[in-house]
Parts: C-alpha cells; structure tokens; sequence
C-alpha cells in the first residue's frame, strides 16, 4: 500500500483495491459525485454512489460509525468515511453484514472527523459474499489513501496559486509593455520584489520543460530582487526585469557576476540575452533589445550576450517626426466604439503594439482568439488608413507607435533642411507617405548608416528580403536560391547585425526605415 501511495498515489491505491475486490472502488463526494474511481474490469458493475453516500452521512451523523455494509443484491458495498481515523487504527475484526444497523462502532471513543457529512467516502462493490479479510484489508488502506486525498488535493492547491501568481505576473508585463506605468505598479504592489527603476531585461531562452527549474536557478542568482515572467508567447523563454547597476536597490555581493552572467553559466543548455538600461516606462524597448541579443547569444560560446549601443529610431525623429505620428495614429486614439463590448482605442494601441512586436504569437500574448486579432487588425487598417499586409506600411505604424512612447524631450531638436519633399514610399499609404519627409532629417540618416554599416557592399539579401515582406519562399525565389540556404544567409546576417531577422520582435521595421533613408538621400533632388 506505501509503494503505491508513494508511486501512483489515489489512482494507483483505486486499481489495487478493485482487482482484490474483484469490483468497484471509488472515492465519492458528500453530494454523490465521484470524484476518483476504478474497475477490475470494464463491465464491472458501478453502484448507485448518490443513494450510498445520502445513507453514509446520516449514518455516520447519527450512530457514530466507522465503517458500515449495505447489500446490493448480488453485490455488497463496503463505505469507509476518509476524513479522520482513529488513533490506534480501525478495528480489525472485520465488518459484519446485513445493514447499517450493524455497522463497526469507534474504539475508545469517536474518532476525529467521523459524523462529518462534508467527508469523502471510500466505497468498494464487491460480490456476495465478502472475502475473507478484505473488511480489514480496506480498514488498513484509509490511512494511506487518506494521506494521498489530502497530498493531492495540497498539490492542487499549489498549482492554483502558482497559476494565479503567474498570471498576475504576465499582467505587469504586459502592462509595462503597454506603457501603463501606474497600473503595473498597482497591481506589482501584491506581489514580489517591487518594480526596480531603471531595469535591464533579460531574456533567458531554456531546453524543453525547464523553465521552472531555470527560474529557482534566477532567483537564487540575484537573491530574488529580480521580477521573473515565463513568457506568454515562447514556452521556452523567461523575461526577468532586473535592476539596473545604478538602480537604487541593494546590490549583489562584491565581485559576484551579474545574474544574467551566472544564470548562463549555471545553466549548460540555456542562451541569455539582455538590454540596455531603460528606465521602467521603457520596458518595451528593453524588451526588444534582449530580444536582439538573443539571437547573437545563440551564435557564441559563451551563450551569453548583451545588446550593444544603438539608438532607438524614435530618439532621431525630432519634433516633425512627433506630429507626424501624432497626425497618423489620431484616429485611432480617438475612436469610440459603437458598442460596449467593442474594442476601444486602448485596446486596438495594445493590440497594434503586441502585433508588431509577435506577429501572429500575438493571440497569445493578448489572450485572445486569432479571429479577434484578425478583426481588430481590420479595425486599425481602416482607422488609419493603412494596409497592414505590407511591410512599408508596418514599419511606419510602428515607428509612430514607439515615438508616441517615447518621451517628447528625449527627441532630437528640430534641424532645418532645405531638401524638397519626397513622393511617397512605394507600396506606403497615403495616409503614412509623409514619413519620407521625416526619413531625410540628417539625424535619422545619420542612424540609417549606422543601422547598415555592418553590410554595406552585401546588402542583397536583406533588400530581397525586405521587398519580399520578410517571407523566406519568395526571397529565396528571388536570390536564386534554396529556402535553407535564405534561411542561412538571414541567421549569419543576425550575428552580424546583431539583431533578430526570423523572430519576432524582427529588425525588419528598423531595416526598411533604414534602407528607405539611404534610398531618400540618394536619390536625385
């Protein structure tokens, strides 16, 4: 009975008790419902466990009984309640027939838990007549099959809590991805550590199921004053938002290695990527950095990688590049559903920003069906007058998204330029064609060579690419080439770039801003 409480816990006690019963076994709730059971065979006959149990609590409530038999015809049933035992154990002198009348009555006084009508039962069907010592039999498996109700029914618990704790992770970081800063701080407060400021994010990319094992792994890196949530798009990525160096936090103990660092080396099969320090309200872009390094870490040795400096497109933009995106994403912010349960402006921001940065995982992330996704893409595309199948038009959508995140001072000043307008992008809407103007800005092409510095002079492959809207079977149609040998080029191009091309968050909004910048200030005025 211990190996198998110990191994297969209620389930594997039912099956043992059925096959020596040659019957039925079965754990029933006080209203009837079972709620584990087992069968020597498939035929074998399953009792009216309602009616059993209604007669089991008023006989236990008024005579104080241990254990009772009632008949079934053919078939006797034998009901043991599980809700406490008796000190010493229950008699051994077997279990008479014939009725409750004659049921087995406490030693010693009445043992805790019995008369308890919310008690679980234990009720064995077996065929008349009863063999001999399985009354005993079944007196002696109480105890363990009670401990492992209640084992089981903890561990339930637990899981529950862990859930909820995990949900309620994923909802601070999807808020801070969202940009609302004051709500993940609210809702942070019931949970632990608190929210640094500023953070690096880390995101640590583990082998198969062992994101738990990872994360006690993390926590006992930094002492748990990271804020650690199992990614709700990648079932194989931790998102730790760590304090910065220079974050006002207690810091690690002297010349430990940072826990990004250790992690790695702890763990052989994990890969890590983090970020730049950012302050909390720019979780997103921390989040995208790691992304980026992570495709780097994959490539070295060491496993290990942290996103090397590059400013953010939306630092470049100037104060033109504010009210562009201002001009462009009004609609959006401003609409006002027709109906309550329709999507409001808030929503569709959260929806667009996820949809940028995950693509189709979207759904996920949001926790919504893909229909609901696909719908409210629509909704956007309409709003803002924007085709959302095309990469030109991505790209613009979301850099106004990270401008409009992207705090006002922060932008560089306005220059003056005496450079024409520009007609719009090719394959970009009307609706996001005074980009162009905002792409010869001399900031902004001062960060497209940098952007592209990397592969200048093999630039093929990434315009391919990028014309072919990121898909891999036309631009290896393009190149000549075959689907593998494209997919080879973009991972080396990932390494050199130090930044994701095939996942998302992809560099391909950056890249085609990029290109198109390079492409303004070469063409003709």
């Amino acid at each position: 009975m211990h190996r198998l409480a110990r191994t297969g816990g209620t389930a594997e006690l039912l099956r043992w008790l059925a096959w020596r019963a040659e019957g039925w076994a079965g754990i029933v709730g006080p209203d009837g419902t079972v709620l584990h059971a087992a069968a020597r065979t498939a035929g074998a006959m399953v009792p009216d466990v309602a009616g059993l149990v209604a007669e089991s609590a008023s006989a236990l409530a008024e005579r104080g009984v241990q254990a009772y038999s009632v008949d079934t015809g053919e078939h006797t049933a034998l009901l043991f309640p599980l809700s406490g035992f008796p000190q010493g154990g229950f008699p051994r002198s077997g279990l008479p027939q014939g009725g409750l009348s004659q049921g087995i009555s406490p030693q010693g006084g009445s043992p805790q838990g019995v008369g308890d009508p919310a008690a679980p039962v234990l009720a064995v069907v077996t065929p008349r007549p009863v063999a001999a010592g399985l009354a005993t039999l079944l007196a002696d498996v109480v105890l363990p099959l009670s401990l492992c109700l209640q084992a089981e029914t903890l561990e339930r618990k637990r899981r529950r809590v862990d859930l909820a704790e995990s949900r309620g992770r994923e909802a601070v970081l999807h808020l801070l991805m969202t940009g609302q800063l004051s709500i993940a701080q609210q809702v942070a407060g019931a949970l632990r550590p608190r929210l640094p400021d500023p953070v690096r994010v880390c995101v640590v990319e583990c082998s198969g199921d062992d994101r738990d094992e990872v994360a006690r792994v993390c926590v006992d890196a930094d002492g748990g004053r990271s804020w650690i949530v199992r990614c709700p798009v990648y079932a194989r990525h931790l998102i730790l938002v760590m304090p910065a160096e220079d974050a006002g936090e207690k810091a690690p103990e002297p010349g430990a290695a940072p826990t990004d660092e250790t992690v790695a080396a702890r763990v052989g099969d994990c890969v890590v990527g983090v970020s730049e320090p950012v302050p909390l309200a720019d979780t997103a872009t921390g989040y995208r950095q790691a992304f980026h390094a992570l495709a780097v870490a994959r490539e070295l040795p060491a496993r290990h990688a942290r996103f090397g400096v590059s400013p953010d497109p939306a630092l470049v933009v100037g104060p033109a590049g504010r009210r562009w995106a201002d001009e462009l994403l009004n609609p959006l912010l401003t609409h006002v559903p027709r109906r309550a349960q329709d999507p409001g402006s808030q929503e569709l921001l959260a929806t667009a920003t996820s949809w940028l940065a995950f693509s189709s995982h979207a759904a996920d992330h949001l926790k919504v069906h893909r229909n609901t996704l696909a719908a409210r893409l629509r909704l956007i595309g309409e709003l803002l007058g924007l085709d959302l199948h095309r990469l030109a038009d991505q790209s613009a959508l979301d850099l106004a998204l990270r401008v409009r995140a992207t705090p006002a001072p922060a932008c560089t000043p306005e220059v003056p330029s005496s450079a024409p307008p520009f007609p719009y992008a090719s394959g970009t809407s009307q609706a996001a064609g005074g980009l162009d103007a905002i792409l010869c800005r001399p900031a902004v092409r001062d960060w497209a060579d940098q952007q592209l510095a990397p592969v200048l002079g093999a630039e093929e492959t990434l315009r391919t690419w990028l014309r072919c809207e990121g898909r891999l079977g036309p631009t290896a149609a393009g190149l000549g080439i075959s689907v593998p040998g494209a997919r080879k080029r973009l991972t080396r191009l990932e390494t050199v770039l130090q930044r994701s091309l095939l996942r998302p968050p992809s560099a391909r909004y950056d890249l085609w801003l990029a290109f198109r910048s390079r492409d303004l200030a070469a063409a003709p005025r």
